[in-house]
């Protein structure tokens, strides 16, 4: 069974046993709340725990060997985020994928990242081109490696790093506390044969046109590369259904 059909086939079930083994225990200098929090959004938006999957918190304390007192915390800023929903006095569970929302966090990113764009096609950061050229070549080393959570991992270092040359780095971190949605449907739309090297390709387009300073260029590879996943989502969501919302509530 190939990675993509194996994603898709797997079902929420009634506790998040297999997800949690995705989820490494509390290591040195971090909190216990921040590493439960960053630990389980990983686990979330990489669909190791799917859609509908009803979560124990106290299964959680252990798997990360922490108290549930900053679990709770973290699943309260990850109910913030729309990634979880909690039903008092009956069960936390991953919500569904929502593409009204996931259509919302497409057009926040794009508006944001098309001004940083053409930001840094006019006044470019001495250290970008570097930076770029070292997120490019980590993504191909982790292509070639098969590494898709690697990969997309540093598909989200290469955005990280164009805010930063923009000096906004708070509004990624706003980006992304609105995309939880969107980046779950990225993450199942990544393991399909050909996705993931079509990404690099678009990402090594983007870098190009900015470094090389043509802002039209930049802008309609960036407006091409945010713009791909979103125009599969009914595709992706028919092969998918259990893991949307809209078609959890029609069955």
């Amino acid at each position: 069974m190939s990675e993509t059909s194996d994603l898709r086939a797997r079902a929420p079930s009634g506790g998040p046993d297999d997800g949690l083994a995705a989820l490494a225990p509390l290591g040195p200098r971090r909190s216990a709340a921040d590493h439960a929090y960053a630990s389980l959004r990983q686990a979330l938006i990489s669909l190791a725990l799917p859609p509908g999957t009803v979560i124990a918190r106290g299964a959680l304390a252990q798997r990360l060997s922490i108290s549930q007192t900053p679990v709770r915390e973290a699943l309260i800023r990850l109910q913030a985020e729309q990634l979880i929903e909690v039903v008092p006095h009956s069960a936390t569970r991953v919500t569904r994928i929502d593409l009204a929302a996931a259509k919302e966090a497409h057009f926040l990113r794009l508006a944001i990242e098309l001004e940083i764009v053409r930001r840094l096609v006019a006044a470019p950061d001495a250290g970008l081109a570097a930076t770029l050229r070292g997120e490019l070549a980590r993504m191909r080393a982790l292509l070639s490696a098969g590494d898709r959570t690697g990969f997309a991992e540093a598909d989200e270092a290469f955005h990280d790093a164009l805010y930063a040359a923009a000096e906004v780095p708070g509004l990624r971190a706003l980006v992304r506390s609105r995309s939880g949605h969107l980046d779950r449907l990225r993450r199942l739309h990544l393991p399909e044969p050909g996705k993931a090297d079509a990404v690099l390709a678009e990402h090594e387009a983007l870098a190009d046109a900015i470094l090389e300073g043509d802002a039209p260029r930049a802008e309609a590879r960036l407006r091409a590369h945010l713009s791909g996943t979103f125009a599969e989502a009914p595709r992706l969501r028919a092969t998918a259904p259990h893991f949307f919302e809209d078609a959890a509530r029609a069955a």
